[in-house]
């Protein structure tokens, strides 16, 4: 029997869209839902901001009478005219191990994307580089972390089939914690100290709440000219950092600032892989039991390491060691055994031999693809 295309249109049609990733990666062992009451606020214009500069479309597939796959695909104006490119993206891409399937809902974004004007398609990749991006393709023994793909291997081979090539991949570190303080951190920390420069050391999260913005500028500033990045509005940044917050850690929330300036973070969160699998991606009525198990926990082995960032005026001053020095203690506190180093773009040779010099071995790798049309 053909595929059957259809467009997403109704609630009834979001919610097929929204759950069948459930359906799909039900017997996939390592599989980590979502949390779906993101995932509706993800896809309502009212509450996702991106969807004021950014074009959509949504595409069911089914075939033999049964939903067989989704597709999401975008054109990001705002991030085009920054970068003067004309690209289309998809993302959310799932299918049964069928190639009609696969090649009915990626043609369908080649075609739309081409009519927009687009030259070339890249995926995945969403709305944002807040989203999920790259589908992994090493690494599949290990359990995924928060906002990353943990795709069936085939779904590699489909998107081969249809002319899709590397466009750049994703490494993912495991990195041992030091056993103790490693004296030349420790000593530059003491140094940058002195010249002016406090880690702020957040009581609670009330307190994050007037750091909240700066940090987030911050970020705007430091990862300009990064793979994919999008800067964001003040009103993104709340919208941001709202939706993180329920799983901050406040112990692995580390910024620096001078004269009350903030010249540096880095965010880090306990590994929450359980708490996600236990709740089957939902609060309620029962599911944030787990969340808050989570949340009280006082040591955990794994600790992921999500964002950091310095003032461009103040890189190579030494505040890298001062973060680390105050992550490495809460670590130590938190009985932390490893860092999973998060998404580093392969090539970010700097970040790249930090880790490996702090003896990070890549476990995972995760590749966006792309295609000319």
């Amino acid at each position: 029997m053909a595929v059957r295309l259809t467009p997403v249109a109704s609630r009834r049609d979001l919610k097929r869209f929204i759950y069948l990733p459930e359906q799909l990666h039900q017997d996939h062992p390592l599989w980590m839902p979502p949390l779906y009451m993101d995932e509706w606020d993800y896809f309502n214009p009212k509450k996702n901001r991106a969807y004021g500069y950014c074009d959509t479309t949504m595409m069911l597939a089914e075939k033999d009478g049964r939903l067989a796959g989704r597709v999401l695909g975008i054109i990001n104006h705002r991030h085009n005219d920054h970068v003067k490119e004309q690209w289309g993206r998809f993302a959310l891409f799932e299918s049964t191990d069928d190639r009609e399937v696969a090649h009915a809902l990626l043609s369908h974004v080649e075609e739309w994307a081409r009519a927009k004007g687009m030259t070339k398609v890249i995926g995945p990749f969403g709305f944002t580089d807040q989203d999920p991006e790259g589908f992994q393709v090493e690494g599949f023994e290990h359990h995924p972390t928060i906002v990353t793909y943990y795709n069936f291997p085939y779904i590699i081979r489909q998107l081969e089939a249809e002319g899709y090539t590397k466009e750049t991949d994703y490494v993912v570190y495991k990195v041992p914690r030091p056993k103790e303080m490693p004296e030349l951190m420790a000593k530059i920390a003491e140094r940058v100290e002195r010249r002016g420069f406090r880690e702020v050391g957040l009581k609670s999260k009330r307190e994050v709440k007037r750091y909240i913005v700066p940090v987030l500028r911050l970020m705007n500033e430091a990862y300009q000219g990064i793979y994919g990045y999008s800067p964001l509005d003040d009103d993104e940044m709340h919208d941001l950092a709202k939706k993180y917050l329920i799983f901050l850690d406040i112990r692995l929330l580390k910024i620096v600032v001078k004269d009350d300036e903030v010249v540096g973070f880095m965010v880090a969160m306990p590994d929450l892989y359980q708490a996600f699998v236990k709740s089957k991606g939902r609060l309620f009525p029962f599911g944030w039991i787990h969340f808050l198990r989570e949340a009280k926990r006082k040591t955990f082995a794994q600790c992921d390491l999500l964002l950091a960032g310095i003032a461009e005026r103040y890189r190579g001053k030494g505040l890298d060691m001062l973060m680390g020095r105050e992550m490495l203690k809460s670590s130590i506190a938190a009985g932390v055994e490893f860092y999973d180093s998060h998404h580093e773009l392969e090539t970010n040779t700097l970040v790249r031999a930090e880790m490996e010099r702090q003896g990070g071995k890549i476990y995972k790798r995760y590749r966006i693809f792309q295609k000319t049309l």
